[in-house]
């Protein structure tokens, strides 16, 4: 897929390096076809990073995108440079007379925090609202499906008694949804988190189906039962050293941390980890765009 980003966004090096067609500003305008449009809300610290998975797994079907970055306006970020944020990102302000295709909202490392005392709930809490009537579908990853869950059905979060943090098998159910379609009946996904949202009070709420979830993580990847909204309590766009880094980092701070589980070969740090999710993670973010997103937009919104 022709990922249509800035010219100068330093994502775009890296993928051409990797042979993932990313289209430019100046030849996006050449060709007469309406692109998705679709926004990605990163409230992630390491924006460039998270920008550079997620748009990598965004690369695998034919149709053009063009890319809107968003950031809060609520929050001050302190591990990326504001002036890679003021030349690349925009603010919810700035988009909210705007209508998106889709719209992805990344996780947080805020899962310390009730929702309520993190500083921009009330502004996330707004966007949310907004897509309603603003964007096709929306795609929720980690925290921000866990802070959907809560705005949208009212299912808390709770702790887990460990850190659930490795690479797991999960189960496909339903497997006639179109998000699941092509998926193996066990794949497997990286998780890296403290919190999760019940199995039990997901189960329980009529207006969303489960499609994959697994006895060790709970629910994994469900949606609303009329494809507006896409949950994702878990990290399938990571790289393969995402979590050797998040391993390592802790390690580094003197933090008590497990080694990341079926991740290592042979459970050893010092190998280099195998990548076990990369095609469902791929397959994933292509059913998303074609079945929720491309065929159910407008051509035109009014």
């Amino acid at each position: 897929m022709p990922v249509r980003i800035q010219n100068d966004l330093p994502a775009k090096e890296r993928l051409e390096r990797e042979n993932i067609f990313v289209m430019n500003e100046s030849r996006a305008t050449t060709q007469d076809i309406r692109p998705l449009e679709l926004c990605i809300l990163n409230l992630m610290p390491g924006k460039e990073e998270t920008e550079l998975q997620i748009l990598r797994a965004l690369s695998n079907t034919p149709l053009q995108v063009n890319i809107t970055l968003l950031t809060t306006a609520s929050h001050t970020s302190s591990h990326t440079s504001s002036a890679h944020l003021n030349k690349f990102y925009q603010t919810w302000d700035e988009v909210k007379e705007n209508r998106f295709d889709g719209m992805i909202i990344t996780g947080a490392p805020v899962e310390n925090l009730t929702f309520e005392e993190v500083d921009y709930w009330e502004e996330l809490c707004h966007i949310m609202d907004w897509t309603r009537e603003h964007v096709t579908s929306t795609l929720h990853i980690c925290w921000g499906a866990q802070a959907a869950y809560y705005y949208r059905h009212g299912i808390q979060k709770e702790e887990l008694p460990a850190k659930l943090f490795g690479i797991y098998q999960m189960k496909i159910n339903h497997r006639k949804e179109p998000l699941v379609r092509g998926m193996d009946d066990v794949f497997m996904a990286p998780h890296s988190r403290h919190t999760q949202t019940p199995t039990e009070a997901i189960h329980a709420c009529r207006d969303i189906k489960v499609l994959a979830e697994s006895d060790e993580v709970g629910v994994f990847l469900a949606m609303t039962t009329d494809g507006k909204n896409v949950y994702v309590q878990g990290h399938p766009e990571y790289d393969r050293m995402t979590l050797d880094k998040e391993y390592h980092r802790d390690l580094d701070k003197g933090l008590e941390i497990a080694i990341p589980v079926n991740y290592y070969p042979d459970n050893d740090p010092e190998e280099r980890p195998l990548l076990t999710w990369r095609s469902h993670s791929d397959l994933l973010y292509t059913n998303w765009l074609n079945y929720y997103v491309y065929q159910a937009t407008p051509y035109e919104w009014s």
